[in-house]
């Protein structure tokens, strides 16, 4: 597998099949041998994405935890001869997914989409902060925030143009303190 050096493009998220019922040994195992090799720097993260639900029986609730995709696990890696050889070693391991022998980076709006890898956003802004545009169309100009998205990823902006006050929707990163 001399080929592996070569799709080398940073740490990505790949998707390993295991044996059923084998996730959660695949990722102890695999969190075992990046910390007796020092793989830190090649492998990064190690996910078996799950789904809690409360289940009711009666009076009584449990907390259940179900496996979203059943016999996969999420690993951020960079892909080399090295890390490829820790993961492959593995018991319950039974390869990548991709074509052949070749494993295939997920993308980045599929990590999105899975909801694989989670940032935290943090907003310094709140509704009814004057702020400045800092990107995009309406640069330079001063506004009152009005609203705050569910995500904290939008945020919409009265910007004052001539005698009216204009609403703009623009990413939570666009806007600073006035």
């Amino acid at each position: 597998m001399s080929d592996i050096n070569e799709m080398n493009v940073g740490p990505r998220w790949y998707v390993a099949h295991t044996y059923s019922g084998y996730e959660n040994k695949v990722k102890a195992s695999l969190e075992k041998i990046v910390e007796n090799r020092g793989l830190e720097d090649l492998i990064f993260d190690i996910r078996i994405p799950v789904e809690t639900v409360i289940e009711k029986n009666g009076d009584k609730e449990k907390e259940v935890e179900y496996k979203i995709f059943p016999s996969y696990v999420f690993i951020k890696m960079v892909m080399t001869d090295e890390s490829w050889h820790a993961v492959k070693s593995i018991t319950g391991f039974t390869g990548f997914v991709g074509p052949g022998s070749r494993p295939t980076p997920l993308t980045d709006v599929e990590v999105e989409q899975l909801n694989i890898e989670t940032t935290r956003v943090e907003l310094k802004v709140k509704v009814g902060d004057a702020v400045t545009v800092t990107d995009g169309l309406f640069e330079g100009y001063k506004g009152t925030i009005q609203a705050v998205s569910d995500d904290l990823k939008k945020v919409t902006v009265l910007i004052k143009r001539g005698n009216r006050d204009m609403p703009v929707e623009l990413d939570a990163s666009s806007v600073k303190l006035a």
